[in-house]
């Protein structure tokens, strides 16, 4: 293990982010965990407690036959499963009275079978607490609707003293986003916490590991002996332990809340991990098993509303900016003015992004909406844009915090939006926000020094959980991800617009031709332009890569033997020779071509003034529909995989449960089905691929976890 890696339990808070908690040691004392040897089902393992359940009290080194009790034969039939990424439970009974306890069992990275047991807690009624907690979460109309649903469920369900949705923000940072607590309580709502707060290491345990309990802060841990088992170099990875010790600066962290036990829940949404839900008990609590798998549960329908709730809000800024390009469109085929379309009253190019104002720099010019800087100040912002690294949106909240000859302009661009329109330097468009002067409620100094000494309570993240209140000044609202998305899209429309101006522009005055068409050459999009009788003036690499042969093109008349469907593309360029100004479709590349590839293809006819007959020539332009296609297959494979999940369960159940299965089953689906219907309505299809997969993995570990639960519980049934 590296030096700068402390070892569990080892950590200060100097270096905390890395400390090593998935290789804890040891366990909380209210179970008892085995790891086994495959396939002789040997311990190789096990919690020093563990001799205590059984007459002979060492255990190690025992077959799991030898055990008391039916542990074995519950066991034996999932040792072909994978066991990797969701642990399954079994209802078995031991030690020589034969006691109820529920195992968990899974594969950890290192080898062998971890089997953990508890002792067997009260059968959920599923249909009561899932199904109708399922109704109410799919239907939630807004996220902090859902919040407030959620905590209320949760709450009601595990009996704890707090229950909150924490949610981070894009920096890390976490707030209380929604609470319900007993009324004795202090309230937490709104209040935010560093990131520091939760290590990263940790929060990459919350994405595998979907449910943590913690039963008493005072708790004594039990060791793991010996410290290795199959692997005798290798200690035990506890990343999917729900036993797994917590780390003891976290333990202080929750004794100076004054919390006594916790039961933690990841929020997935979109593959990332969004928030949590945090319950807080104020002395011992624990929840057994299948209370914490229908935690589990609500928690993935949760993440895949949250999903489809953010997507709608997306949908709706992509809806404005639809409007903005057709706005754009009218006016220049009117005044033939893309730029001051793009500037006009209607306060379309400033809706999308909730900014106050907007700058365009592009070759020297500057246009304005808004409220900005002076010209002088945009000019500079435009020159320090292009010292950032290259990127398809550049955005900061705090600009003059980031460089200090900017902090006179915070009343107007505290926060800055750009997207570049081309290659050259210092093309750009530019959003603005002014300062929003705000205080947060901070759960604790988060810039308190930190204190190390001997005692444990030096080694407190922060001795005093009183609310601390920060008066944040120099900064703008935060651009969201749908910010940034917006940014990127309209970027992406005007410089379309853009590299079109100067390819037309280049056919007006062919003295600028080596100037432009070092623009056109470098631009990502495939381009053709060609004079009034089709003959190619210009292609870009793009356009030449695409083609992918030594012949150069000569002539739009060959196109149509270079590309599908054939007879399409030849009437379109047949037609403009009679006149038609403009053609849009899609084409293929085919005829051998390395790969199938499918464009958009816009033909413009060019001419000298926008009320002139007189004909200069046409610019062609390819857009690539790649991404779209995937996207298009995205949706078919999802709703391929979840029309499967209407199939019987692996496991045969009976009538009853069968029934219960499928009408819980019906509402997951349901609503994986209406988040997939936002999120492919969406025109960020670069991401929709991501974001449907992880609906359709959100799907398969529920299916998952109610297969386990309900066989769970129907076992538990029998045996009271």
């Amino acid at each position: 293990m590296p030096a700068s890696s402390p070892a569990f339990g080892e950590a200060d808070l100097s270096n905390c982010e890395r400390e090593q908690i998935h290789l804890a040691g040891s366990i909380q004392p209210h179970g008892i965990l085995l790891r086994l040897e495959e396939p002789s089902l040997v311990v190789v393992q096990a919690s020093a407690n563990a001799g205590e359940l059984f007459e002979n009290g060492e255990i190690v080194g025992r077959s799991l036959r030898s055990l008391e009790g039916d542990i074995e034969e519950r066991i034996r039939p999932y040792l072909r499963e994978a066991l990797d990424v969701l642990p399954v439970a079994v209802r078995c009974h031991l030690g020589a009275n034969r006691a109820p306890f529920d195992g968990l069992l899974h594969r950890p990275p290192g080898g062998g079978l971890v089997v953990e047991l508890e002792p067997a807690g009260p059968t959920v009624d599923l249909s009561q607490d899932v199904e109708r907690a399922l109704q109410t979460l799919v239907s939630a109309p807004s996220l902090r609707r859902l919040a407030d649903d959620t905590v209320s469920i949760v709450k009601t369900l595990t009996g704890y003293d707090r229950v909150m949705v924490y949610r981070f923000d894009q920096e890390g940072h976490g707030e209380v986003y929604a609470e319900m607590r007993e009324p004795q309580l202090e309230a937490f709502l709104g209040n935010r916490y560093p990131a520091s707060d939760i290590p990263q290491i940790a929060r990459q345990l919350y994405e595998r590991n979907r449910v943590r309990v913690l039963v008493d802060v005072d708790y004594e841990p039990v060791p793991i002996y010996p410290a290795s088992g199959v692997d005798e170099d290798q200690e035990l990875d506890m990343s999917l332990c729900f036993l797994r010790s917590m780390s003891p600066l976290h333990i202080q962290y929750l004794k100076n809340m004054g919390v006594g036990a916790t039961l933690v829940i990841s929020l997935m949404a979109g593959g990332r991990l969004w928030g949590l839900i945090a319950c807080h008990h104020y002395g011992p609590r624990f929840v057994h098993y299948e209370t914490r798998a229908v935690c589990e549960v609500l928690a993935e329908a949760i993440g895949v509303r949250i999903a489809a709730l953010e997507s709608v809000q997306k949908n709706q800024i992509e809806l404005s900016i639809r409007r903005l390009e057709q706005r754009v469109i009218e006016i220049i085929a009117q005044e033939g003015d893309w730029r001051s379309a793009l500037f006009d009253s209607s306060n379309l190019l400033l809706t999308p992004l909730s900014a106050t104002g907007a700058a365009m720099v592009f070759e020297g010019q500057i246009m304005i909406m808004g409220d900005v800087p002076g010209t002088q100040d945009i000019r500079a912002i435009s020159a320090w844009l292009d010292q950032q690294p290259r990127s398809p949106v550049v955005a900061t909240k705090s600009l003059g915090q980031d460089h200090t000859s900017f902090d006179h302009l915070s009343h107007v661009a505290a926060g800055v939006i750009a997207t570049p329109l081309s290659r050259s330097a210092g093309d750009y468009l530019i959003w603005f926000r002014p300062e929003r002067v705000k205080t947060i409620t901070w759960g604790g100094n988060p810039f308190k020094p930190v204190e190390i000494g001997n005692d444990p309570a030096d080694l407190s993240p922060r001795r005093s959980f009183s609310q601390w209140h920060q008066q944040v000044e120099g900064t703008s609202d935060s651009w969201t991800e749908a910010d940034q998305a917006a940014a990127r899209l309209i970027g992406d429309a005007v410089a379309d617009f853009a590299l079109q101006f100067r390819s037309v522009r280049m056919l007006i005055a062919k003295a600028q031709l080596e100037q432009v068409s070092q623009e056109v050459a470098h631009a990502e999009q495939p381009l053709l332009i060609s004079d009034r009788n089709g003959r190619t003036i210009l292609t870009n690499a793009a356009f030449d890569q695409l083609l992918g042969e030594d012949t150069p093109l000569t002539s739009i008349d060959q196109l149509p033997a270079r590309f599908e469907p054939h007879g399409d593309l030849a009437d379109c360029i047949e037609g403009l020779r009679y006149g038609r100004t403009s053609w849009q479709g899609e084409v293929r590349r085919g005829h051998g071509a390395a790969e199938d590839r499918t464009f958009l293809l816009r033909i413009e006819a060019v001419s000298s003034t926008p009320d002139s007959s007189s004909l200069m020539g046409f610019v062609l332009l390819f857009g690539d529909l790649t991404e779209q296609r995937l996207a298009e297959r995205a949706r078919r494979d999802f709703q391929e995989e979840v029309i499967a999940h209407h199939r019987m369960p692996p496991t045969p159940l009976n009538s009853k449960d069968d029934l219960l299965y499928r009408n819980i089953l019906t509402s997951v689906i349901g609503n994986a089905q209406l988040a997939a219907l936002e999120v492919a309505d969406s025109m960020d299809v670069t991401r929709m691929p991501k974001m449907l997969e992880s609906i359709s993995q959100s799907v398969d570990r529920t299916a998952g976890l109610l297969e386990h639960l309900i066989v769970h519980a129907a076992k538990g049934d029998r045996d009271h």
